[in-house]
């Protein structure tokens, strides 16, 4: 008999297709390209107050409205861009956190002028290595840890907004600085290793 063997998941995704995708393919993935690392900086601080499925159904809407994520011509938006965004309704049309990526792109491009790239400056608070957790419930998990406060601090005192150590937590999270992966679930082991 030829059974199918299923993978064991974390529960979060929830059956959403799109969620499990996002699960099965990127979250959890250890990240060190800058351009992506802001993406995801910047799709975090969009989610302050929401939940991560309203972000990532949007996720494209947001590519299309803020060049590709491109920071250099993010950087350079003035009042019209900000008033043609809060009219896009693709995106989440809130003016302090559109205002805050454009701020943020000015604070990332200055960091990878002065010190040879985000993925590092950040990569700093995991000694530039994931760190393995090994949580067996969702409610183990915390929101925040030492290593997210002091990111958020410094990223703070370096011009960014809506980088909260909630939200860097969910960032090293995305992003694979951690592996929050329950160790039930298949994508916890192949992180691992």
């Amino acid at each position: 008999m030829n059974e199918k063997k299923i993978k064991t998941s974390c529960p979060w995704p929830a059956g959403d297709v799109l969620m499990t995708v996002y699960h099965d393919t990127e979250w959890g993935w250890p990240l060190y390209d800058d351009r992506k690392l802001f993406e995801f900086l910047i799709l975090e601080g969009m989610q302050a107050g929401l939940s991560w499925r309203t972000v990532l159904y949007k996720r494209e809407n947001f590519r299309q409205a803020f060049d590709g994520f491109d920071p250099e011509k993010i950087a350079r938006y003035g009042k019209p861009k900000v008033l043609k965004l809060m009219k896009d309704a693709g995106i989440i049309r809130n003016r302090l956190k559109i205002e805050a990526t454009i701020t943020n792109a000015r604070a990332f491009l200055a960091i990878q002028e002065n010190k040879g790239g985000f993925s590092r400056t950040i990569w700093q608070f995991t000694n530039g290595k994931p760190i393995i957790n090994r949580w067996k419930n969702l409610k183990e998990i915390p929101a925040t840890t030492p290593e997210s406060d002091r990111m958020s601090k410094a990223l703070k005192e370096k011009g960014f907004r809506f980088v909260g150590s909630t939200i860097c937590y969910a960032h090293m999270q995305a992003t694979g600085m951690v592996n929050d992966h329950l160790v039930t679930c298949f994508r916890h082991k192949e992180l691992s290793s």
